[in-house]
């Protein structure tokens, strides 16, 4: 008699890999204010170029929400459980659209430092770890 197979082991988890590719980020949320000044490009943008946007993403959630009296904003949620907000107050057209690439096309994992990284090792040292508290000393 074989064993069974349960329904729950048919399940495919997803994963960045040969074949597929699994976007990052899962929902946009765009946060300005009807009447504030500051906000005058991102809503200029949000009537003329967001259902291009929405087009081009379908895997991307996009919400509009309005920040009553305050400074225009654009939120990117990623499946890490991690967020990446980017203030838009000041910039034109083309520089929201820049800022929004940024966020379509980023992870959301942390910023890591490249410079001065520590050498690991998965295998310890030949001669052990030399340390001048256990050193025999030389007699002088």
């Amino acid at each position: 008699m074989s064993p069974a197979i349960l329904r729950g082991q048919l399940r495919s988890f997803p994963a960045n890999g040969h074949a597929t590719f699994v976007p990052q980020i899962r929902k946009l949320v765009f946060e300005c204010c009807d009447r504030w000044p500051s906000s005058t490009n991102t809503r200029t943008f949000l009537l003329t170029k967001l259902q291009a946007l929405a087009r081009d993403n379908p895997h991307v959630e996009i919400v509009v929400r309005q920040r009553i009296h305050r400074e225009p904003i654009i939120r990117g949620f990623y499946v890490n459980n991690r967020d990446k907000v980017i203030p838009l107050n000041g910039l034109s057209l083309s520089e929201i659209n820049q800022k929004t690439k940024l966020i379509l096309d980023s992870s959301g994992a942390k910023i890591k430092s490249l410079k001065r990284r520590n050498v690991e090792s998965t295998t310890e040292s030949v001669r052990g770890i030399w340390s001048g508290l256990h050193a025999t000393r030389p007699i002088l």
